[in-house]
C-alpha cells in the first residue's frame, strides 16, 4: 500500500514517514518535497538520509505540490488511498515579507492535492492546519468549535482556507478529510526558525535572544513524537461517509487540535532550555544568560497565547499528547550537541 506524504523532508513529514516505515511492514511511503531553502537544507538532507535506509519502501520525489502535472502523475502511478499533506510554507513572520510563497504552496499546492484526491478515489486526506487559525481569540483553551474568521497573518489565512477548501471537496465529492491544527511543534532536527532552535543558535554565537511581548507569551509546545502519534491514529480512521435527508452526502470532514493542552510561559521555557543546553554540554555551565536576553514588544502577526483543547482527539482516538517540555528539550539539546558537535 502506497501512502503519499508531502513535505517529506520537513520536520513533521520526515518523522511521520519514519514512523510509518518502521511500524507498518506493508507500507510504501512516497515522499514529495521541493527542498526549499527557507531554512538550512542540510537538515532536510539529514532527514532524507535517515529515510533512505528503508530502501525501495521509501520513494523520494523532489518537486513542488504547486506543479499540477507532477501531482497528477504521482496519483496515477501509485494509486494512493491515503494522502497526508504536510507540505506548506510555514512561519508567521516570513509571511509578511514573502507572501507569494504562501499562495503558491498553501493555496495552489493544496488545491492540486484536493483535485488529485477527487479524481483518484482517495479514501482519506489528512492535512496540516495550524493553531494560527485561532488568531487573537480571547477564549482559551482553543476549541475546534470556536469561530476562526479573524486571522492575524497571511499564513493563518492560508491555513483556514485549507480547511474551507477541504470542506467544500468533502461535501461536493464525498472525500473523507481530516485537518489537524498543530500547536508549536518542537524536537530534534526541527526547524531553525522556531524559537527553541533559533535561541540555541544565537546563544552559541554569543548573540542576544529576543523574548517577545516582554516574556508575557504562552505557547502550547508539542513534542514531535506526540504529533506523529496523533497523525498515525487519525490516518487509520477516516470520517464516515453518510447521506443526509436530502439524499446528498453529509461532508465526511473533521478537524482536530493536536497540542499539549498545557501552555508554558516563554520565560519558563527559556529557563528550561538553558538548563538542558548546559546539561547536554552545548553551552558552558557558567554561561551568562541574563546578558544575552532582551525583552521586546510583540511582533506583527504573533499572538500572546496558544492553548489547545484536545478533548475531541481524546474522545475519538483515546490519545492526548503527554511529553513534558523538559523531556522534549532535553532530547533536542542532546541531538544538537551530536549533530553540530
Amino acid at each position: 500500500m502506497s501512502i503519499l506524504v508531502t513535505g517529506a523532508a520537513g520536520f513533521i513529514g520526515a518523522n511521520l514517514a519514519k514512523r510509518l516505515l518502521t511500524e507498518f511492514d506493508e507500507v510504501q511511503v512516497v515522499g514529495v518535497d521541493n527542498l526549499s531553502d527557507y531554512y538550512d537544507t542540510r537538515l532536510k538532507e539529514e532527514r532524507l538520509k535517515e529515510l533512505s535506509q528503508y530502501g525501495e519502501r521509501f520513494v523520494f520525489v523532489k518537486g513542488n505540490i504547486a506543479d499540477k502535472p507532477l501531482i497528477e502523475q504521482l496519483f496515477d502511478e501509485y494509486k494512493f488511498k491515503t494522502a497526508v499533506n504536510l507540505a506548506a510554507q510555514a512561519g508567521v513572520r516570513y509571511s509578511i515579507t514573502n507572501p507569494d510563497a504562501y499562495i503558491e504552496s498553501n493555496i495552489i499546492g493544496f488545491y492540486n492535492i484536493l483535485e488529485a484526491c477527487r479524481h483518484h478515489g482517495v479514501e482519506h486526506l489528512v492535512y496540516a492546519s495550524s493553531s494560527s487559525v485561532y488568531g487573537s481569540n480571547k477564549k482559551v483553551p482553543y476549541s475546534t468549535d470556536d469561530k476562526v474568521d479573524n486571522p492575524v497573518s497571511l499564513y493563518a489565512a492560508t491555513k483556514k482556507s485549507n480547511e474551507l477548501m477541504a470542506h467544500a471537496y468533502s461535501k461536493l465529492y464525498n472525500i473523507p478529510s481530516t485537518g489537524l491544527r498543530f500547536f508549536t511543534v518542537y524536537g530534534p532536527c526541527g526547524r531553525p526558525d522556531m524559537a527553541y532552535f533559533g535561541f540555541t543558535n544565537k546563544l552559541l554565537k554569543g548573540e542576544k535572544i529576543q523574548i517577545f511581548n516582554y516574556g508575557n507569551c504562552k505557547r502550547d509546545f508539542t513534542y514531535v513524537d506526540d504529533i506523529v502519534e496523533g497523525i498515525v491514529r487519525v490516518m487509520q480512521h477516516a470520517p464516515e461517509k453518510q447521506v443526509g435527508e436530502d439524499g446528498l452526502p453529509i461532508p465526511p470532514y473533521k478537524v482536530y487540535n493536536i497540542g499539549n493542552n498545557s501552555p508554558e510561559n516563554l520565560l519558563d521555557f527559556v529557563q528550561i532550555l538553558q538548563e538542558e543546553l548546559i546539561s547536554a554540554g552545548v553551552l558552558p555551565a557558567d554561561y551568562d544568560f541574563e546578558a544575552h536576553k532582551e525583552l521586546v514588544p510583540m511582533q506583527p502577526g504573533d499572538v500572546p497565547v496558544t492553548y489547545a483543547d484536545t478533548s475531541a482527539l481524546e474522545a475519538d482516538f483515546g490519545f492526548k499528547p503527554h511529553t513534558s517540555l523538559r523531556e522534549g528539550l532535553r532530547k533536542f539539546a542532546e541531538w544538537y550537541k551530536e549533530f553540530y558537535g
